[in-house]
Parts: structure tokens; sequence; C-alpha cells
């Protein structure tokens, strides 16, 4: 009797424990749609009458208003992510793989216009994700862009600097170690090249 009593208990306790997590997984899935969360492109534009396409839909998570704000601290957040960008998208000018890497993990407060407090290793080279993330993918539409220079490619009025150019990040190419994935801010193409080349710099560091 003792032993069927523990069984029972723990069956019991099974329940408890169980059932709340399933409730949470499937009010997640149903009600809040998932933990996965991705941006909107930005596109409002149909381009065909087929319907179904991404200006139709627009599916994803909304954009902030304004998304990136200036904190004054030669810092720039990007209140989607929470990740916080250097202002001067081009503080390095172009240089190889392992020069970003080093330039970026170095970066710190007293140089290229930050006062944040900042110290060497708070600071990054973003992931090919996290750099893809700032393109507009709106950019293809004239009423959408805006006139001034690049910055209709990241919506980057709140940045200085910004090149029409590729932008090293800091994920090596899968198919071997001599290549590293960059994006190509000019169209927001995904490519990858020699560790050898250059390209430019865009540190990024967590936000709050």
């Amino acid at each position: 009797m003792v032993r069927s009593g523990i069984s029972c208990f723990k069956r019991r306790l099974g329940f408890v424990l169980v059932v709340p997590l399933l409730l949470l997984g499937i009010c997640q899935t149903y009600v809040f749609g998932g933990l996965a969360k991705v941006e909107k492109t930005g596109q409002i534009i149909s381009y065909t009458p087929i319907g179904g396409e991404d200006g139709d839909l627009q599916k994803g998570v909304a954009w902030p208003n304004p998304r990136f704000s200036d904190l004054g601290n030669g810092a720039v957040k990007d209140r989607l992510t929470k990740l916080i960008w250097l202002k001067d998208a081009n503080a390095f000018d172009a240089v190889t793989w392992e020069q970003a890497l080093s330039v970026a993990n170095s970066l710190a407060s007293g140089s290229h216009g930050l006062t944040d407090g900042s110290k060497s290793g708070d600071w990054r080279l973003p992931n090919v994700k996290e750099l893809q993330s700032l393109i507009d993918f709106a950019y293809a539409d004239p009423a959408l862009s805006s006139a001034s220079g690049t910055s209709k490619w990241v919506n980057g009025d709140a940045f200085i600097g910004v090149q029409s150019s590729s932008y090293w990040s800091s994920t090596t190419y899968s198919n071997g170690t001599s290549n590293a994935w960059h994006v190509y801010l000019n169209d927001g193409d995904v490519g990858n090249g020699n560790k050898t080349n250059t390209n430019y710099v865009w540190p990024v560091r967590a936000g709050k």
C-alpha cells in the first residue's frame, strides 16, 4: 500500500509539473505566434496580381518607429533587436577579416567618438545574421527610399559614414576556413570572400 501511494504521488506530481509547461508551449505557439520573431522587410507594395507576396502579407515583427535611437555617446541602439551599433559605420576604413575582428574587439570608450564607458572586449564584429538585420528591403520602392545616399539601405538616419559596399561579419564560410561571410549594403546581398580581402567594419555590442 505504501508503494502504491508513492506511485500515485509521483503521477500527480508529474501532472502538476508537465501540464502547465505543455499549456505554456501551446499558448506561445497559438497566441504569441511561437518564439521565433523575424522582423518585417518593410515592403508594402505588391508587384504581381497573383497575390501572396511579401508586399501583400507583410509578415513579421513590426519595426519600432523610430527603429534606431542615437544614444548621444557615439553609439546607436536598434530598438528592434536591442543591439547597440557604433554610430560611425566607417571608423576603420576597409581592412582584412582578422584586422576587422581585432579592431572591433579592442574598441572602447574614448575612441572613435565613443563616450559610453565601454571597455575593450565589450564590442565585437557582428555575425552575418546580425549584420543582415540592418537591411531595409523596401529600398527598391522609390516612394519609400530616402534620398540621402546610403541611408536608404539600412534605414540609418541615426548613423554616419555608412558605405555602399561590403561589411565583414564574424561568421566563417561553412565550407572552409579561408573565407568569411560579408553583407553588401548597397543591395543587401550576402556573399563570402577570402579573409585576406578588405571590407568595412561595423562593430556591435549587446544591448539591454
